[in-house]
């Protein structure tokens, strides 16, 4: 049997944060799924364009917003109960010093909590 190997260099940390999704029609809401300090899993109900760079504001734990932008990697969609949502790999390509430092220190926060 084979066996999974995992490929990140980063740890992931499941997490459920409201995101937003800035694109040439508007914002696109969705919900994290999984974060690390190199790229983002999130939810939404509409598809996003594979290979193209979106601003994301991200509200972790209720605090202030972080924004980033981040290429779309992969996209996946399913139909749950009549309707799609999809799940998108998002890998970041800017971040502010200070919303990187911010973002490890919640990311090892929830990592600690749900060890």
């Amino acid at each position: 049997m084979d066996e999974f190997i995992e490929k990140r260099e980063k740890p992931r940390v499941e997490v459920r944060w409201p995101i937003k999704v800035l694109t040439d029609d508007g914002k696109v809401d969705g919900e994290t799924l999984n974060i690390s300090l190199d790229g983002i899993s999130i939810s939404c109900d509409k598809p996003l364009v594979l290979n193209k760079i979106f601003i994301l504001s991200i509200e972790p734990l209720g605090q202030s917003v972080l924004e980033l932008r981040g290429k779309i990697v992969w996209s996946d969609s399913y139909d749950i109960e009549g309707g799609s949502t999809y799940a998108v790999g998002v890998s970041f390509v800017e971040i502010s010093d200070e919303d990187r430092h911010r973002f490890n220190k919640f990311s090892e926060l929830v990592s600690y909590l749900f060890r």
